[in-house]
């Protein structure tokens, strides 16, 4: 191989490690947001269900004082 086929091959290698590289850290960057996404959805979903069963106990209430 020439002198000039290894420099050729060896840049070739060095950007496509530096590709590999970037990958892995949007890779990691989008597990954390994902992550994040899913924390504030399961919080937005536990205030749903509270807001939920707070209609639902007005609801009650309101019929409770209407049959009296």
């Amino acid at each position: 191989m020439e002198d000039a086929d290894l420099h050729a091959l060896t840049t070739k290698l060095e950007l496509l490690i530096q590709r590999v590289e970037q990958l892995k850290a949007n890779n990691r960057l989008l597990l954390a947001n994902e992550k994040a996404w899913r924390v504030e959805r399961a919080h937005l979903i536990e205030k749903n269900e509270m807001a939920r069963h707070k209609v639902e106990s007005m609801i009650s209430r309101l019929k409770a004082l209407e049959q009296d």
